[in-house]
């Protein structure tokens, strides 16, 4: 009997992968001349859209039903509750697909029902266990909800002078941001034991804090005063905090431990994103052109997949240790974001080449994540507990 909805991580890191590669493969489809039946939303919007609120949600509703039952210490949300949650996010896609004709009012409306479904999902754990500490991630959904809302509202948006799609990548930036300044140093700490006993993760300090408040600060000022100097400014001064943090973990002791030394791998991209965005914005350097993929092919979805393989793992009661499949995948989307971010500095005339080719390495990736891991996702643990 399946396992696929006893557990939240189950069907959300499933859905996750399905999505990468779904998505992906309609965008390609489109830029090699597939038909776009879509009249109020453009391919590259919608590309954009379901990468994020499809793909990037999908693994954060997996890793927060599944993080709340660990952190309260109540048992995780499974069951028929869990599959009302994913049919609501299903519903969504289905909603937003292309060349299915859902009216515009309609798909806005399915679409923005799953982050408050989540949040509903996760707050009264939260409220019944006092758990003070990780009550701002309700308040990440809640910026994500209104981050999908401004999308499908672009009058508003207009208005309001906040575009839906750039208070979403910087929100999730911070909350990569903070999540990650957890779980890296944590997961390489407890490596390093190991394999280096003598070796010591630097502990949370200034530097800590600091990189918290300047990805914070890029949030607001992207706000308040989008794509000028002082946005340029503030993303490299961003940069050389999340450089300086990254390397007080040691990540580069971890170099033959893949399913840690991808964490590392992930964060990496935080820097080099926000570094490119202040050469893009303060100079207009053709060099510094990929820093929002940078980020979102690079940081997130590469944190995405790194998490998901480790937490998935953990949680079926396997050990850590990443199979040779999945660190090729780790490798895979790694040179799918650098071809995506570097090559059409390179190659300027073939933007449609360089593309096709960071798609094709991101699917195969996350084609190599699904085959090894659905039937991990899919099944009890293999210690016989509940989960």
């Amino acid at each position: 009997m399946t396992a696929l909805f006893n557990y939240g991580f189950r069907p959300f890191f499933l859905l996750a992968g399905v999505q990468a590669v779904v998505t992906m493969a309609i965008w390609l489809a489109v830029l090699h001349g597939m038909s776009w039946e879509m009249a109020w939303l453009a391919p590259v919007q919608w590309h954009a859209h379901e990468m994020i609120f499809g793909f990037v949600t999908a693994a954060l509703a997996g890793f927060l039903l599944t993080a709340v039952a660990s952190w309260t210490g109540q048992r995780g949300f499974a069951g028929p509750p869990l599959m009302v949650l994913v049919a609501v996010w299903l519903g969504g896609r289905i909603a937003m697909a292309p060349g299915l004709g859902v009216p515009q009012s309609l798909a806005a409306a399915v679409d923005l029902a799953f982050l408050p479904t989540v949040a509903m999902a996760i707050t009264p754990p939260l409220i019944r266990a006092g758990n003070v500490r990780n009550f701002p991630l309700v308040a990440f959904l809640a910026l994500l909800f209104a981050a999908n809302l401004l999308f499908h509202a672009p009058d508003l948006a207009t208005w309001l002078g906040i575009p839906g799609l750039t208070l979403a990548v910087d929100t999730i930036l911070l909350m990569v941001v903070l999540v990650g300044g957890r779980i890296v140093p944590a997961f390489t700490g407890n490596a390093l034991r190991t394999r280096h006993p003598e070796a010591r993760v630097a502990p949370f300090g200034w530097v800590d804090r600091a990189a918290i408040a300047a990805a914070a600060t890029v949030l607001v000022v992207d706000l308040v005063a989008p794509g000028g100097h002082l946005a340029g400014v503030v993303a490299l001064v961003a940069c050389v905090l999340h450089a300086w943090r990254l390397l007080r973990w040691r990540g580069w002791l971890t170099r033959d431990m893949p399913i840690t030394w991808v964490l590392h791998v992930a964060y990496a991209w935080i820097p080099i994103g926000l570094g490119l965005k202040g050469l893009w914005l303060l100079w207009q350097l053709q060099a510094g052109a990929g820093w929002l993929h940078a980020l979102t092919a690079g940081a997130y979805a590469t944190m995405i997949l790194a998490v998901m393989t480790r937490a998935a793992l953990g949680h079926t009661g396997r050990p850590l240790v990443a199979a040779k499949p999945i660190v090729a995948a780790y490798v895979l989307v790694t040179l799918a974001a650098v071809t995506r971010v570097f090559a059409p500095v390179v190659a300027p005339a073939m933007p449609q080449a360089t593309w096709t080719i960071a798609g094709v390495l991101w699917i195969v990736a996350f084609v190599i994540y699904c085959a090894v891991y659905a039937p991990i996702l899919s099944r009890g643990r293999i210690d016989g507990r509940p989960g």
